[in-house]
């Protein structure tokens, strides 16, 4: 595998282009809103600066979050489409895994002292993941979570059970989930699950249906 394209809209608005392990260019917004409006330049921006035509690209991993509803299917829906219009391979992976490949080479993590990472997930909630270190592959080793609590819940879940983790502030990066998926293609457990990581009901419901009283004739 040598250049894959990375989406991922759990946070901001990021998109990277990785070839063998070198990355190629990279577009970030933070902005949470605008996904939508924001996506499809990032992605011809970063297939023009590394100049790369999108029939060059060999396969495209979409970031399943875990994130709030919106954000994340605008994402997941451009990665789709775009490795169904290049003919090529869709990989998705958990993008919580993705900033803890980035961490974990700079914290000194272990099953007994894991890293926590959390990411925002609005309503007074975190996502949150624990990962022991990295595997002979350079895969992420996740052994609690993806979940999601208020962070009063999160640190009586984490008391609860002996755990002190270390932790880091870094965020997500499309740049990071393309190596992700490297990795996970190196230990042979990459996924072609694309199916998104709300971890709760989504915001927007449909409303119920009227229930009208009986008319007497």
């Amino acid at each position: 595998m040598s250049l894959i394209l990375a989406i991922d809209t759990s946070s901001g608005t990021s998109v990277a282009l990785i070839e063998n392990g070198q990355l190629r260019a990279e577009h970030n917004v933070p902005d949470t809103m605008k996904h939508a409006e924001l996506i499809g330049s990032a992605i011809q921006d970063v297939l023009a600066r590394a100049f790369v035509h999108p029939s060059q690209i060999d396969a495209v991993v979409a970031g399943r979050g875990p994130a709030p509803f919106t954000g994340l299917r605008v994402g997941i829906a451009a990665a789709t489409m775009f490795a169904a219009g290049c003919g090529v391979k869709l990989y998705g992976a958990v993008s919580l895994d993705a900033i803890a490949l980035a961490a974990l080479p700079t914290v000194d993590a272990s099953k007994n002292q894991p890293l926590l990472v959390t990411t925002d997930a609005r309503r007074k909630e975190v996502y949150w993941a624990l990962y022991s270190g990295l595997n002979e592959y350079g895969e992420p080793i996740r052994v609690d979570g993806p979940g999601v609590m208020k962070p009063v819940e999160l640190e009586e879940y984490l008391l609860d059970r002996n755990v002190h983790p270390v932790r880091t502030d870094l965020d997500v990066s499309a740049t990071n989930l393309a190596f992700l998926a490297e990795a996970q293609l190196r230990a042979g457990t990459v996924s072609d699950d694309v199916t998104a990581l709300y971890l709760r009901a989504a915001d927007a419901v449909e409303p119920k249906p009227r229930i009208g009283k009986a008319v007497s004739g």
